[in-house]
């Protein structure tokens, strides 16, 4: 399957918690995170989406903002998860492996499968 066949509607439900995955393992900034995402498999996040999302995380105590000088171009907005966010994704992946479990049970009966 193509990434750009994702369907938005799962992307919405997985980008919040992939990138709080992705900022735990290490300060980086929009850049580099939409890089992860698309070699991840999810496909090209545009900065219309990644970056309201990383502004409401900040907002929410769950990251933490600094300029950066870049290295002979413009400064970069670096992020870095906070121990609120940390707490925040330890709470969404337990909530993430309960609801994909039970989401897949779904999915995959059937009436052909019970007969």
């Amino acid at each position: 399957m193509e990434v750009d066949s994702w369907p938005s509607e799962w992307l919405r439900g997985v980008l919040g918690p992939a990138v709080l995955s992705i900022i735990s393992e290490g300060e980086t900034y929009g850049y580099l995170i939409a890089q992860r995402l698309e070699q991840g498999g999810l496909g090209q996040v545009k900065g219309g989406t990644l970056y309201p999302l990383l502004a409401r995380y900040e907002a929410a105590g769950h990251l933490v903002a600094t300029w950066q000088d870049g290295d002979g171009g413009p400064g970069r907005k670096f992020f870095k998860i906070t121990d609120q966010g940390r707490d925040e994704l330890a709470r969404i992946r337990g909530r993430w492996a309960e609801f994909s479990r039970l989401a897949s049970t779904i999915i995959h009966s059937s009436k052909e499968h019970r007969d």
